[in-house]
């Protein structure tokens, strides 16, 4: 069974909707004391770092992630979702996050840009990525749908298992050990979102 974790940030309707695509229904749950029960999680997640982690606090959700992180179990983190599984934001501020993968979250760098790119990024992009489960079926590089204006850094280059080129070359989608990542929305990425889900369904 898979439960997407509702913490009053997320993007939860699209997200269940996806899976019901793929004819796999999940469970919203707001309770940290069943995620013990499901076989994966979905963090899913619209807004500010800060604010996000907040809301996990005040539901008792933080210790809960952690308890699931270590039983093994696979976890999704999606767009703000993923940079919740970092170390630390720069996001309005300096914010902790759940530690899950070693790095930090940071704006993106616009001195960078060669030439005049809008922040946030949105729309359309490609995601080159490596030989990971979660894009079986998927050529090398695909377009997935992207939101964001903040991009994670990983700490250790193994955890990065997809790349996107915004003005320079971010990573766009984690993988350390158990606990996923994917910048991007595949709840709104058509067939290439909806084929990552399944991978995810059948780990």
């Amino acid at each position: 069974m898979i439960a997407v974790v509702d913490y009053n940030m997320g993007n939860l309707a699209s997200v269940k909707n996806a899976f019901a695509c793929l004819g796999s229904d999940v469970i919203v749950t707001s309770d940290p004391d069943t995620f013990h029960r499901y076989d994966k999680l979905i963090l899913p997640g619209v807004g500010a770092f800060g604010d996000a982690m907040e809301h996990l606090k005040e539901r008792h959700m933080v210790e809960a992630l952690h308890e699931f992180a270590q039983s093994g179990n696979y976890m999704l983190g999606i767009c703000l979702g993923m940079q919740l599984l970092f170390e630390s934001s720069q996001e309005f501020g300096s914010h902790q996050g759940l530690g899950l993968i070693p790095g930090h979250v940071e704006a993106f760098d616009r001195s960078k840009f060669s030439h005049s790119l809008k922040v946030p990024h949105m729309g359309w992009n490609r995601m080159f990525t490596t030989d990971h489960p979660l894009f079986e079926q998927l050529d090398e590089a695909h377009y997935l749908y992207f939101v964001h204006s903040f991009h994670v850094t990983c700490s250790f280059d193994c955890d990065c298992i997809g790349t996107t080129e915004y003005g320079y070359t971010f990573a766009s989608a984690v993988a350390h050990e158990n606990i996923l990542g994917i910048q991007p929305h595949p709840e709104k990425s058509h067939k290439n979102g909806l084929q990552i889900l399944k991978n995810f369904i059948e780990l």
